[in-house]
């Protein structure tokens, strides 16, 4: 069954396109919620007609998301601090909503439907794609790391040092 699609949905289309689904998906889910169209002679018609009226509307969307991938590149790195397990696993995970609320942080009001990515659930680095438009993706690189991690490190760079102090010390008492 070929349908028109109302609004983007992830995963199978985006706004105005025709795309094939199984008849019950389409007739079950997607007309029923408003959300596609059936794909008939008469209703490709007025798809192509409006598409050719709102082709600058589109080419400015389109203009809209490239400035807005541009702030994203230029964004701070996020570093996302979670409680940790001895085995490097965290407690929770970081999902889309998390990753929004970070960049709503940097100034980037971005909407959690449209990062798409793995819950990351281990520590270190990993990658989300902000879908801004159907041509325009980004990637965000994110790391996770432990609560308290900068205290364990500054501990961590400060003991040798004290370490290097004793063994010097030693040497000139014996």
């Amino acid at each position: 069954m070929q349908v028109i699609l109302k609004e983007n949905i992830i995963g199978l289309g985006y706004k105005d396109e025709v795309v094939t689904v199984k008849d019950g998906y389409g007739r079950n889910y997607l007309i029923p919620t408003g959300k596609a169209i059936i794909a008939s002679k008469s209703a490709l018609k007025v798809l192509e007609e409006e598409l050719k009226q709102r082709a600058k509307k589109i080419a400015k969307i389109k203009a809209d998301a490239e400035a807005q991938a541009a702030q994203l590149n230029s964004i701070k790195p996020i570093s996302i601090e979670m409680k940790v397990s001895a085995n490097g696993s965290t407690y929770g995970s970081v999902n889309a909503t998390t990753i929004a609320e970070e960049l709503g942080k940097q100034g980037l009001e971005i909407d959690r439907k449209i990062i798409v990515m793995k819950d990351a659930k281990t520590v270190g680095p990993h990658t989300a794609v902000v879908k801004l438009h159907k041509d325009v993706e980004v990637e965000v690189h994110f790391t996770v790391v432990a609560e308290g991690s900068e205290a364990v490190s500054v501990v961590e760079e400060t003991a040798p040092a004290a370490e290097t102090v004793e063994a010097t010390e030693a040497p000139a008492e014996a």
